[in-house]
């Protein structure tokens, strides 16, 4: 239940709390429209190629993949596609998932850890610092991520130092559970995500899976996980409001129904 009123809440916490029914102050429709505005994809003036398949594990990357020597791709489980063919142009790939014994293909460019990315290192756990240092410690030039860690990605970006950021020149990241944005403890820890990546760099592209749906509500729809395309700042040569959705490139995720970019993520009028 989404309650706006904290003082309704508190009254209704000390009501039901013994019931075990929980009650979520409801994030504002302002706040919410201001964050939607903040990520409406851009037509940054570079072009946007598919790497990868067309399907599950493809993405839209900006053409500007040339004098990138390193990519760092957490979350591997059963699809090694876009790696593939990163690796294929000479890139070193760097793979972590602690659910899998290895990669889904082997190529000459990959280096595997078993291990979870998040906010702390431990047995089963590293941090993005603590995987790139281990490796490329004295590497200061362009790098490119692609991280699909199912609900990790928040404490994995957060917890990343600002100069590790700066140096992704491209980032691709499946954010999950975006129909819980209604909620505001939890649109405050999105809205600090997001915050601290567009510090540094802009939305390109997003892409709705459509493997688990959306939520209508109030006017809005919130699909559950899409893929976002980030692109550094500073390669950024206009800043125009992309219009465009799908994009040509784009391909479903799964054989289920088509999911295209609700109008509120690139029209938040609301």
């Amino acid at each position: 239940m989404l309650i706006k009123s904290k003082t309704v809440r508190g009254m209704l916490l000390r009501a039901i709390g013994p019931l075990g029914i929980d009650v979520t102050e409801r994030t504002e429709l302002p706040a919410l429209g201001e964050l939607l505005r903040s990520l409406h994809p851009l037509n940054s003036g570079v072009d946007l190629i598919r790497v990868g398949p067309d399907g599950d594990g493809g993405y839209l990357v900006p053409d500007d993949i040339e004098g990138i020597r390193y990519a760092f791709s957490p979350g591997v489980s059963d699809e090694s596609g876009f790696e593939t063919d990163l690796a294929d142009r000479g890139i070193q790939l760097f793979l972590a998932d602690k659910s899998v014994d290895a990669p889904a293909e082997k190529h000459a460019n990959f280096s595997f850890d078993k291990k979870f990315v998040g906010c702390f290192s431990d047995d089963s756990f590293m941090t993005l610092d603590g995987w790139k240092n281990r490796y490329i410690a004295d590497y200061r030039g362009d790098l490119l991520l692609q991280m699909d860690i199912e609900g990790f990605e928040y404490e994995a970006l957060i917890a990343t130092s600002a100069e590790l950021m700066s140096q992704f020149r491209i980032m691709l990241i499946e954010v999950h559970f975006l129909e819980q944005l209604l909620s505001r403890p939890w649109f405050d820890l999105v809205s600090r995500f997001f915050r601290k990546l567009l510090a540094t760099h802009s939305v390109v592209h997003i892409h709705p899976n459509n493997c688990c749906g959306s939520v209508k509500t109030m006017g809005l729809e919130l699909p559950r996980i899409m893929e976002f395309t980030f692109y550094r700042n500073d390669r950024i040569t206009k800043r125009e409001y992309a219009t465009q959705f799908p994009h040509p490139l784009d391909a479903e995720n799964t054989a289920k129904a088509p999911l295209v970019l609700p109008r509120c993520w690139y029209r938040a009028d609301f």
